[in-house]
């Protein structure tokens, strides 16, 4: 077991994060008084005057917000595709491949397999009532993630983490890889508050440039704390009871399928940052324990760390410490793992998606019988029209469509060796800077960009009536 004096660095980020959440109760405290002492003066005048009053007092106050309002500017896959020395195979597919279609079906699998893996292990997995976090409509901090990057895509389109989140990490890597305690050093509790409001109050003219490194820092947890759900949502939880590494890891990875798109992006961009910060520890003198202490208690939600604890309360809450610091150093060394999806679960996802073709083939012999004969008789032209397309085509052979290049269409015979980038090659494009990707599409997956290893006749024996288009 870890000592209290190896955990100090995890104590001394809780109580920081305590004293920054009673400063802001204190300043609650404040406005409700004045609220008394305004109701208090209100109260010594006619019900007439206390009314003009009121309305002078709101007109006021809306000018001011609105001489003061600026835009919202929008703050702006189990298992990536992990490099190794073989060639991968069609086996491994990034999540980021898969439409979301796909991944919402891989989702419920994951599921079903997580449920199913932890029951094995003997994991009791008791549902639990998350802690009660304040939402807030507008502004960057309090904000949910969707809604911030539904505001940051007016601005820029396609954008998959917060603006203001991309914006701290920036300055953090720009400025304060290597420099000692980074993330773990606070700064002024009174500026980070002065910094916060700015920040809410006018996202699209605040002046990064003042912001300094420490204050990027606080930022940077302050935001991932007062998100409305965590950014591991509650998913986690089990985590925590699973003994040994290799399933702590497994179970991690079915998690990451889990996890809405948005938090899954801006926990990766995190784990990215965090891994920068670990490999220049010679410099800023930040291991990887370190930086796990001083993340898990903004990640989850921390223990009170009181006076007045029983024996039995003070170990659980230094189990539950290093339970938390300990995943935060899984998902940092092992984060190319989290966005990979395993054979077993797209497999399954196949399934799935034969039995969904089949029920619309269904469907469509439903409607073809209350239809009239006329239009029976063309649905059925078409229908052999392009099964006589396809078996114009000999075994092992596909047709590639390219609608954006000169070449719009090729038949290419199939083997062993055959591979996307090969086939991206034939249309005169290079992998390497076209931004040209082949793709699976239809048959029993709805789309899958394909690596450009992937050896397509394994894809072509599991999904034989896709078809194959690049495009970017």
């Amino acid at each position: 077991m870890i000592s209290h004096v190896a955990m100090e660095t995890y104590w001394r980020e809780v109580r920081s994060i305590e004293e920054e959440e009673e400063g802001e109760e204190e300043e609650e405290e404040e406005e409700m008084k004045s609220m008394d002492e305004e109701e208090a003066l209100l109260s010594t005048l006619t019900r007439q005057q206390a009314a003009t009053v009121r309305k002078r007092l709101d007109n006021y106050t809306e000018t001011l917000k609105t001489r003061n309002r600026q835009p919202i500017r929008d703050v702006r896959d189990i298992f990536p595709q992990v490099f190794v020395p073989v060639s991968p195979p069609q086996s491994l597919t990034a999540a980021d491949d898969l439409s979301s279609c796909d991944l919402t079906r891989l989702g419920f699998i994951s599921h079903i397999e997580l449920s199913t893996f932890l029951l094995a292990l003997g994991v009791q997995t008791k549902r639990t009532r998350p802690p009660r976090r304040r939402t807030r409509d507008g502004g960057v901090f309090g904000v949910s993630l969707n809604s911030l990057l539904e505001n940051d895509r007016k601005t820029f389109p396609g954008v998959k983490v917060p603006v203001v989140f991309q914006k701290l990490l920036c300055i953090l890597e720009e400025t304060g890889l290597e420099t000692e305690g980074i993330l773990r050093v606070p700064g002024s509790a009174a500026r980070l508050k002065s910094l916060r409001r700015e920040l809410d109050r006018s996202c699209g003219a605040f002046d990064w440039s003042a912001v300094r490194q420490v204050d990027a820092a606080g930022l940077l947890k302050l935001f991932i704390r007062e998100l409305p759900t965590p950014l591991l949502t509650h998913t986690h939880l089990s985590t925590y009871r699973v003994s040994s590494v290799v399933h702590q890891i497994q179970a991690l990875q079915l998690l990451a399928l889990l996890l809405p798109e948005a938090n899954r992006d801006t926990l990766r961009a995190l784990l990215v940052f965090l891994r920068q910060v670990v490999s220049h520890q010679d410099r800023n003198r930040m291991s990887l324990w370190n930086v796990s202490m001083v993340m898990a208690p903004n990640l989850f939600t921390c223990p009170r760390h009181g006076n007045k604890r029983s024996i039995a309360r003070q170990r659980e809450e230094m189990e539950e410490a290093v339970a938390g610091a300990h995943l935060v150093q899984l998902m940092v060394t092992h984060q190319d793992l989290l966005w990979t999806v395993r054979q077993t679960g797209r497999q399954t996802d196949r399934q799935t998606g034969r039995e969904t073709e089949t029920d619309r083939e269904r469907e469509r012999d439903r409607q073809g019988e209350r239809e009239t004969d006329k239009e029976r008789e063309r649905q059925t032209g078409r229908e052999r029209e392009r099964q006589t397309g396809r078996e114009t085509l000999c075994e092992g052979v596909i047709r590639v469509h390219a609608p954006l290049h000169a070449k719009v269409s090729m038949a290419i015979q199939l083997d062993g060796q055959t591979r996307a980038r090969d086939v991206i090659a034939r249309f005169g494009c290079d992998t390497s800077c076209s931004g040209q990707h082949l793709y699976e599409v239809g048959g029993n997956i709805c789309e899958r960009r394909l690596h450009p290893d992937c050896v397509l006749l394994d894809v072509y024996r599991v999904n034989p009536h896709c078809d194959w288009m690049i495009k970017p």
